[in-house]
């Protein structure tokens, strides 16, 4: 309310309307302070109902997990080998797996197919266009059987056992000539694979096995 204003009204203040209607806009005024001050009152603010969440109203996708698929949907597995599953594999046991369970997408023996080649890079990771195989990219071997035990086949992740996993993790291991034919790996023995570039990565919140 401007000054002028203010002055005509009190001029007119034997008019009760008038003086009433030119107070009006002021106390319109604090009434918008008091508001944006402290907000609108719960009170006065329309709530809906709230939704009651249950087996009818919810979009049914998917189905349960296993028992199996459960417990390794938790686990946790660290270059170190600390939560490496129990069970044990060869190379040999491996690659009658692998190809029966992977080369349709790897090709035979890893070295490619509509998926990328795992094995047999000869192209470093410092040229143009290096090969990111097993040998010459991951760093760790326990990290390695991760990824086959969780991910694998692609078609259908997680269908491997561990006793699986531990095979075809030893067979591509010795396609790469890191462990021997017949060498066991299991949660002891496989963290003791070095990788060629195990120094390529730096380990974040654990103890990196040297």
């Amino acid at each position: 309310m401007t000054m002028a204003a203010y002055r005509m009204c009190m001029r007119r203040r034997g008019s009760l309307p008038r003086l009433l209607l030119c107070r009006a806009p002021l106390v319109w005024l604090a009434a918008a302070v008091s508001i944006a001050a402290v907000g609108i009152p719960a009170a006065c603010v329309a709530a809906g109902p709230t939704p009651t969440i249950s087996a009818d109203n919810v979009p049914h996708l998917g189905r349960r997990l296993t028992p199996d698929e459960a417990a390794t949907a938790g686990t946790t597995i660290f270059p170190d080998g600390r939560g490496l599953p129990a069970g044990s594999g060869t190379a040999v046991r491996g690659k009658a797996i692998f190809e029966q369970q992977c080369a349709h997408c790897h090709g035979a023996g890893g070295r490619g197919g509509s998926a990328q080649e795992l094995v047999g890079g000869t192209a470093p990771l410092t040229s143009a266009r290096p090969d990111k195989t097993i040998g010459l990219y991951w760093p760790y071997a326990a990290t390695l059987f991760d990824f086959n035990w969780r991910a694998m086949p692609m078609d259908k992740p997680g269908s491997l056992s561990a006793d699986d996993a531990y095979a075809v993790t030893a067979y591509l291991l010795f396609a790469e000539g890191l462990v021997s034919e017949s060498q066991t790996l299991d949660a002891r023995s496989l963290p003791a694979v070095k990788m060629p570039n195990r120094n390529g990565f730096r380990g974040i919140d654990v103890t990196v096995p040297r």
